[in-house]
């Protein structure tokens, strides 16, 4: 059974929760962890041999150190590149919470050290008309690792963010910021700074931009052990 599960979201959607995931996987690698990660569900999937595929979830599967079904990382794969509620009722399917929790507490029954979840888009993504993403981690009782890209307007986002992690009663065990772009921010040192100060949660490390990802060098800029000793 995985010893370790956090729920990955982010501020808004393209800030690099799945860079952050698979750069977390590689740090627990390098210190000899069995890992295991998933997307409960991805929308903007291609049609394959071998069926729905979606890059994201490719990249997650082979970032952990076990290896599973493409269907246990990815259970719900749906084609359009839009809001899952909105491909999912496109796709004549309807998602639930307690679905994407069953999944996810299936993967939690593989034996591993670290389990990562990652979500889709940010915290308060729709699943159906009563229920947001929000609800799976709820459900799941697991603490949420939070991706910040360092960017105008990252502050407003990643203390709006924190504090609707905290009011679903989900506890928030680290934050990761992240570079999206070649050319670094304006007071960025200053901004870091005031985010881990007003953040209720150790910040995990700051994430370079690469015109190449390199997720071994990256692995080295961040600090598990908030969340494997807490």
């Amino acid at each position: 059974m995985a010893r370790k599960t956090f729920f990955v979201t982010g501020t808004d959607t393209g800030v690099g929760k799945t860079l952050v995931t698979r750069v977390l996987l590689e740090a627990a690698r390098l210190q000899g962890l069995k890992t295991l990660a998933m997307k409960p569900v991805a929308s903007g999937c291609e049609q394959t041999a071998d069926g729905l595929r979606n890059e994201d979830a490719v990249l997650l599967a082979a970032a952990m150190t076990e290896r599973v079904p493409y269907e246990q990382v990815n259970p719900v794969a749906l084609a359009p590149a839009i809001a899952p509620h909105v491909a999912a009722q496109q796709a004549g399917r309807r998602l639930t919470a307690e679905r994407l929790a069953g999944f996810c507490r299936g993967m939690q029954t593989q034996p591993a050290d670290l389990l990562l979840v990652e979500g889709a888009g940010g915290w308060c993504v729709p699943l159906n008309d009563r229920e947001t993403y929000a609800k799976v981690p709820q459900l799941l009782e697991l603490p949420v690792i939070m991706v910040v890209p360092l960017r105008l307007g990252c502050i407003n986002h990643a203390v709006l963010t924190a504090r609707a992690v905290l009011a679903d009663g989900v506890p928030l065990a680290g934050w990761v910021g992240n570079r999206p772009d070649a050319q670094t921010m304006s007071c960025e040192a200053q901004t870091v700074s005031y985010l881990a100060d007003q953040l209720p949660a150790p910040c995990l490390g700051l994430l370079p931009w690469q015109p190449s990802v390199d997720v071994t060098a990256l692995a080295a800029q961040v600090s598990l052990d908030p969340l494997l000793l807490g």
